[in-house]
């Protein structure tokens, strides 16, 4: 019977669903009116035990998974999306299945729609998918009017970062130094103190192009590991 599999999935993994934790996890995530993640529902379920019923996840079809991805329970699209993660991955020596993974990823955005959601799964669908291909998807995504898909395309870079390869990162960033909102700040300076880590003199020479153009929260996070006297300099500036 169609989708029976995805359905006895469910019946288990809501048994988890934890009321007090879903209003909490309801304010943290910003689902009030206005706010980024307005009308999004929990069901109270932690990451570790959404991650307990991924090897689950590995009956399921692809309809069944693209299912999951359309629950309006956001731990829900969660587990669907580190099921396309696990899939992604053990489909590392077969090219068509992982550009068959991708392409659901790019077309189902509209459900890829917080930040945890986008962080745990860009770099490692679309981010590992970029290492040695043309990178034009992600400048599509900057461009995009949707918030999710701007933050998919810089923190998608955080693949290349492990690679070494900044370019593409840099350019984001400085596409975005006018950007207004916080979760795209937070998200270039992450990515930013990620390429210190790995090359600090790239870093200090984007801060010592950028630094006074840069939105205060972008700059804080890309210099949170810099010495002191450093941070100082650049926040003076």
């Amino acid at each position: 019977m169609a989708m029976q599999e995805l359905q006895r999935l469910q019946e288990r993994y809501r048994a988890l669903a934890d009321p007090v934790k879903a209003q909490l996890a309801q304010r943290f995530f910003k689902t009030g009116p206005g706010q980024y993640g307005e009308g999004d529902q929990f069901l109270g379920i932690r990451v570790p035990e959404t991650r307990s019923f991924l090897q689950r996840t590995d009956l399921l079809s692809e309809a069944e998974v693209l299912s999951l991805l359309q629950s309006p329970w956001h731990e829900e699209r969660l587990l669907a999306l580190l099921a396309l993660v696990r899939r992604f991955s053990r489909a590392k020596r077969y090219e068509e299945a992982q550009a068959r993974i991708v392409a659901l990823y790019l077309s189902h955005t509209a459900f890829i729609n917080n930040w945890d959601l986008v962080d745990s799964t860009a770099p490692h669908i679309l981010g590992a998918w970029l290492l040695n291909r043309d990178r034009a998807v992600l400048n599509h995504l900057a461009t995009s009017s949707d918030l999710w898909e701007q933050r998919i395309s810089i923190v998608a870079t955080q693949a290349l970062i492990r690679a070494k390869d900044f370019s593409e990162t840099l350019k984001l960033c400085e596409k975005f130094l006018s950007h207004t909102h916080d979760l795209i700040n937070k998200a270039c300076g992450w990515m930013l103190r990620e390429v210190g880590k790995k090359d600090r003199p790239t870093l200090l020479s984007f801060l010592d192009t950028h630094a006074e153009a840069m939105p205060r929260t972008m700059l804080r996070y890309a210099i949170e590991h810099l010495p002191e006297a450093q941070r100082d300099h650049y926040l003076g500036r």
